[in-house]
């Protein structure tokens, strides 16, 4: 084979190699969203209260955070109301704060404004009436629980419910402490 037949040879192979490339790359696909996990900052939350008030989960900075993501049909976010309920209660002094973040692109308005009355529900409820909020949570399921610290970084998330208290406390009161 002389110079010239190898440098075709060569030319060849590597247009061959270019097309082999170009065919067998993977198929364009969209980003991939990252859920928020453990050890990352809480994305934001500013949604709208039952008042009309918008309630954005930076205001709640310092605190310790359980952010709930429920609706009113839930039979398990129903069982656990009583359970976050009685956490706020006996906790808040010592700076602790729920943020019950309703699904009500799934659900109703009166119907949450019945379940609070008929739980006695305290603590902020929130209307994520669009869903974008949760799509940026990742929530796949009712309910999803994140614990927030104060400084508002995530760092515990429950998938499913009802909680129990033993569970949510033994996340919660090392942050309390801290």
């Amino acid at each position: 084979m002389n110079k010239t037949q190898r440098d075709w040879l060569t030319l060849m192979l590597m247009i061959a190699g270019i097309g082999w490339i170009v065919i067998s790359r993977p198929p364009d696909l969209p980003p991939v969203t990252v859920s928020p996990r453990p050890g990352f900052v809480a994305p934001a939350i500013a949604l709208p209260q039952a008042n009309g008030e918008t309630l954005p989960l930076s205001a709640l900075r310092g605190q310790v955070v359980i952010v709930n993501f429920w609706a009113s049909w839930c039979g398990p976010c129903r069982a656990e109301m009583p359970t976050l309920e009685k956490l706020y209660q006996a906790e808040r002094e010592r700076g602790l704060t729920i943020l019950a973040v309703n699904s009500t692109v799934q659900d109703d308005e009166v119907a949450v404004a019945a379940m609070q009355r008929e739980f006695g529900l305290s603590f902020p409820i929130v209307f994520d009436r669009d869903g974008e909020t949760g799509q940026r949570y990742g929530v796949r399921m009712l309910p999803t629980t994140f614990i927030v610290d104060r400084t508002g970084v995530i760092r515990e998330v429950f998938f499913g419910g009802p909680l129990s208290e033993a569970s949510l406390r033994s996340v919660i009161e090392p942050l309390l402490g801290e």
